[in-house]
């Protein structure tokens, strides 16, 4: 099994990319953990270190997927 970590901060853009993305993955095959970072910006160096630049964003087995433009993380801040 995969592991995918859908990281997001709550804007619209984000909402609508994880209503279309994260839940569309087939949960048999991935382990799926949705990260909202204005909730938890404890998390945002971990997103950092896998190399997301923005949100919302897509990481699976560690290698990041940039969807859209909701947010740079540097302004979660």
């Amino acid at each position: 099994m995969s592991n995918a970590l859908f990281f997001h901060a709550g804007c619209p853009v984000c909402v609508s990319a994880e209503q279309q993305f994260a839940h569309a993955l087939d949960p048999a095959r991935y382990a799926i953990e949705v990260v909202h970072l204005g909730e938890q910006p404890g998390r945002i160096d971990e997103a950092e270190r896998l190399g997301v630049k923005s949100v919302p964003a897509l990481v699976i087995d560690g290698q990041p997927f940039h969807i859209n433009f909701g947010a740079a993380l540097a302004d979660l801040k």
